[in-house]
């Protein structure tokens, strides 16, 4: 399990203690993830839900440059 990033952890975001099922709302396609991917991955969804300053972007964009590194087969499904 790929560690979660400093700035991350340093802005207080959700750590999940495990990990889970995500569906694809658009494909219907699913992917398991461990608990840091999915920490990683409701910040990416929380991202898209508020009005993006510049620091989200910034943020946003690092989450998902993480999570393509660390589940490329997850990224695929869900985020692509």
């Amino acid at each position: 399990m790929k560690d979660l990033p400093k700035w991350f952890t340093k802005k207080g975001g959700a750590q999940y203690t495990e990990g889970g099922n995500v569906t694809n709302p658009f494909s219907g396609s699913s992917a398991t993830l461990n608990a840091n991917e999915l920490s990683i991955y409701d910040f990416i969804a929380g991202c898209q839900m508020i009005p993006m300053d510049s620091e989200v972007q910034t943020d946003f964009r690092k989450a998902l440059d993480w999570f393509r590194g660390a589940n490329p087969e997850a990224y695929m499904v869900l985020l692509d």
